[in-house]
């Protein structure tokens, strides 16, 4: 009996080569975000780059980047440099993006692009997580509940006054 659980050896090879499909479960977050961007008319949006342009070097279709910057949005990275880093690492984003692994200065220019573009179907994008059960309102409302509560207490603290003890969640 070993003492410990044992992790695979590194050196064993396998017969059949593991699918990343089988890596991403089926109520993942990715799952949606890969949904809503194939839904959108990129065109339509103002997208550059949705045709391949005629001479020089290949440039990355503005789909698996406008995943990329949602994934990045919703799991709170912020940094270019650690986009690169999870499309290297992360499964649920290599699955999301097809393996491709854009640069963090390619990241960083599709960001700029993208602020002008990204009010337009955000809105979209969180309907389509409340629908698929992702997000529920009842969250945002509690979380706004508690903020609100954070800035009466502030203001009461400025004002001389003791604040109100919190309230039971």
């Amino acid at each position: 009996m070993k003492g410990f659980v044992q992790g695979a050896d590194r050196q064993q090879t396998t017969l059949l080569p593991e699918c990343l499909e089988d890596w991403v479960d089926e109520n993942n977050s990715v799952r949606a975000v890969d949904v809503f961007v194939e839904a959108l008319e990129l065109r339509d949006l103002g997208f550059e780059g949705v045709d391949p342009a005629a001479t020089g070097r290949p440039a990355y279709h503005p789909s698996p980047m406008l995943k990329l910057y949602i994934y990045g949005y919703l799991n709170r990275v912020q940094s270019s440099r650690r986009l690169e880093r999870e499309a290297g690492r992360n499964l649920e984003v290599m699955w999301l993006t097809g393996r491709l692994a854009p640069d963090h200065k390619t990241i960083a220019d599709f960001r700029k692009d993208m602020v002008p573009r990204s009010r337009r179907f955000a809105r979209d994008f969180v309907e389509l997580c409340r629908k698929m059960g992702l997000l529920a309102k009842a969250s945002v409302c509690h979380r706004r509940q508690q903020v609100q509560g954070r800035e009466q207490s502030r203001q009461q603290l400025h004002a001389g006054q003791d604040p109100a003890p919190p309230e039971a969640d």
